[in-house]
């Protein structure tokens, strides 16, 4: 599998793409941003190690714009230990994050466990009330309302309709759509589920997001919010 490495500092980034090597990998390295984000869409990678501090442009600038166009897995490298900037990195769709230092065992295990997951078969067209999901262009209508999402928020409706009329704990959502655990006072499934609410349900008098106090998320035409 071709991997891409995005690190500016040059020993770090040899270390990497020696060890990643020895493991059975292909591995390109961009020092910066530009470079980084120009092979990140021009080569087809199986995942990508983004470092946060780039010169050129930085990792958040560099994941966002990815986003808008690739879903290529992506693990943030970051020496920022805070709360707020893992989050902030998930929710720019970040599919998992180590902080610095890390020990090389760890992120292989990481970048393994990344490329094992396997996304579920989609189900080409997904009709709940008037709500249209088209899986194959990432579209989704709402009483034929073009409604754009970012590639998480996508993720997520498509979870919760799959899964139509099942409550699905905060802790289900966390390890579908981010693939991984969260520690307890984290709330970006509270974030993720309230920005997709807005999109989807704002305006329209059938509600199709809802809360289960106590229990979880829940996507169907009926069901009692508490």
């Amino acid at each position: 599998m071709r991997l891409l490495v995005v690190e500016d500092e040059k020993k770090a980034g040899e270390y990497l793409k020696k060890g990643l090597e020895e493991s059975g990998f292909t591995v390109d390295i961009a020092t910066n941003g530009i470079d980084g984000l120009h092979n990140a869409l021009e080569e087809d990678y199986a995942l990508i190690v983004l470092d946060i501090m780039l010169p050129g442009m930085d990792g958040w600038e560099v994941l966002k714009r990815l986003r808008a166009k690739r879903d290529t897995p992506v693990l943030f490298l970051t020496a920022m230990d805070e709360l707020e900037e893992r989050v902030r990195g998930l929710e720019l769709g970040a599919d998992d994050y180590l902080v610095k230092p890390f020990a090389f065992v760890e992120l292989l295990a990481r970048i393994r466990t990344l490329l094992r997951r396997g996304p579920p078969r989609d189900v080409e067209h997904v009709h709940i009330g008037d709500l249209e999901i088209d899986a194959i262009r990432r579209r989704v209508r709402r009483a034929g309302q073009r409604i754009e999402l970012t590639p998480r928020e996508f993720s997520l409706l498509q979870l919760l309709a799959r899964r139509r009329g099942e409550v699905l704990s905060r802790t289900q959502i966390a390890s579908y759509v981010w693939d991984m655990n969260f520690d307890s006072d984290t709330n970006v499934v509270e974030v993720a589920i309230r920005r997709l609410r807005t999109k989807i349900d704002e305006g329209f008098d059938v509600k199709l997001i809802h809360t289960v106090r106590g229990m979880g998320y829940v996507l169907d035409l009926e069901h009692e919010d508490e």
